[in-house]
């Protein structure tokens, strides 16, 4: 079956998550427990499209050094593998967690050096996947060695074939996406308050503010904009308004992972012409609390999606 979505992530890491009582620096410490999981936000995303059934596929550069953790992931999820292969091993984010306050240390290694051949090579694989009003996930940091303006130009190659490209990024990767030099602008993008903070160079420090700087976005030609504010929800804003989503209920677990989960749900809302922005809200809202009960970054449950999809809690905002 051919994709009916497709995740793009260049700059992914293997998370490794070690388990110890207490962290003090300088000391030696003996870890309760270690994992290693296929990570990076696309890949999230991917995996949690994969579980409310969309045929789903994964794009990006990968270390052949150390794939196999991402090979497993998408063979056990059922997610197609476009990612292309380079030398070398895929960076590592190590992530220590202790167990006595639940803090977690994160120390994110350097990824792989890409180059333009890379780029090109990625780019002709998603030419070939590229369909109209396909969801097209854009997602994460770059690494080094490409410029700033890469998710730009793959943005504008997926909207020239009528895709819809959902932009979750920061920095300059995100102000070269939002410039519209390469002819296009995203469809929807994702920010949270610091990033739309550092995209606008003025502080957000209230819902009037973020939802100006959203409609203004709106207005240049962005179809949705969804801005994460954390504990306070996300607001939601597109051509017929805006409207804040809250869970109905406090989730438990880590919020690693939760962005890209609501990126999932917005993905999903794109398949559903039914759905409106509060449709969409909801939708994107229930994944992402999903996620936060699953206690994994890359999980969600479809039948919980569903239960918890009518309780999310809706404020217009006139």
């Amino acid at each position: 079956m051919s994709a009916r979505a497709v995740t793009v992530t260049l700059n992914p890491a293997i998370d490794q998550t070690v388990r110890l009582a207490h962290l003090h620096p300088g000391q030696v410490h003996r870890a309760h427990s270690s994992r290693d999981d296929a990570g990076g936000k696309g890949i999230n995303v991917a995996a949690c499209l994969a579980d409310w059934g969309v045929p789903t596929t994964a794009m990006g550069v990968l270390g052949d050094g150390n794939d196999g953790v991402f090979s497993a992931l998408f063979a056990e999820r059922g997610i197609a593998d476009a990612c292309l292969r380079v030398a070398g091993r895929t960076r590592t984010n190590i992530k220590l967690v202790e167990e006595a306050s639940g803090e977690t240390t994160d120390i994110n290694l350097p990824g792989l050096s890409l180059c333009d051949a890379d780029l090109d090579a990625v780019s002709r694989r998603l030419d070939a996947l590229l369909q109209p009003d396909q969801p097209v996930v854009l997602s994460g940091s770059l690494p080094s060695g490409l410029p700033a303006d890469v998710w730009a130009r793959l943005q504008a190659q997926a909207s020239a074939a009528g895709a819809r490209v959902l932009l979750d990024t920061s920095g300059d990767a995100l102000a070269a996406a939002l410039s519209g030099a390469q002819g296009a602008l995203p469809y929807a993008i994702k920010p949270n308050r610091h990033e739309l903070e550092a995209w606008t160079g003025t502080p957000l420090p209230d819902r009037s503010a973020l939802r100006a700087a959203g409609q203004a976005l709106v207005e240049r030609g962005v179809a949705l904009v969804a801005i994460s504010m954390g504990a306070d929800g996300a607001l939601f804003i597109d051509r017929s308004g805006a409207l804040v989503a809250r869970p109905a209920r406090l989730a438990r677990g880590s919020t690693v992972g939760a962005g890209d989960a609501m990126v999932a749900g917005i993905a999903a809302a794109l398949l559903e012409p039914s759905l409106d922005l509060t449709g969409c809200a909801r939708l994107a809202t229930a994944f992402s609390m999903s996620r936060l009960e699953s206690g994994d970054a890359r999980r969600l449950d479809p039948a919980q999606v569903r239960a918890w999809t009518g309780d999310v809690l809706i404020e217009r905002l006139d």
